[in-house]
């Protein structure tokens, strides 16, 4: 019998991912919460001593993993800017390999859409 991913077990999934890519770009982590819901999910600097506060966020394909809402992440971005972080956001899209709305399922092949992180800039008056 298959068994779905869960919430948990995908976040995780898109967390690996987006943080091996910070990594790759010479991000120096501070701090890691990979629990769901809680925001950031890194908080992370670069060689120039910049703090970044990176939001990650998995959904299902073909969900757009590149869309965030706006209203909440400026809520979030005033929060940065009080700390002098940027912010930074990472859609992660999963589903299962062979089904296309279908959620991955455990020990199995899947298929993930990531383009990267990207810096979130909206106007705060």
């Amino acid at each position: 019998m298959s068994i779905q991913l869960s919430e948990q077990e995908m976040h995780n999934l898109a967390m690996n991912t987006v943080g091996k890519d910070l990594e790759s770009q010479g991000f120096e982590f501070i701090a890691v919460n990979s629990e769901l819901k809680r925001h950031p999910q890194f908080v992370c600097i670069d060689k120039n001593k910049q703090y970044y506060f990176v939001i990650v966020k998995v959904v299902l394909l073909p969900n757009n993993p590149n869309n965030y809402d706006q209203a909440w992440m400026a809520t979030f971005q005033n929060h940065a800017s009080q700390k002098n972080a940027k912010v930074l956001f990472a859609g992660v899209g999963l589903r299962h390999s062979e089904k296309e709305f279908e959620p991955p399922i455990k020990n199995a092949e899947y298929l993930m859409e990531y383009h990267g992180v990207q810096s979130v800039s909206l106007n705060l008056n």
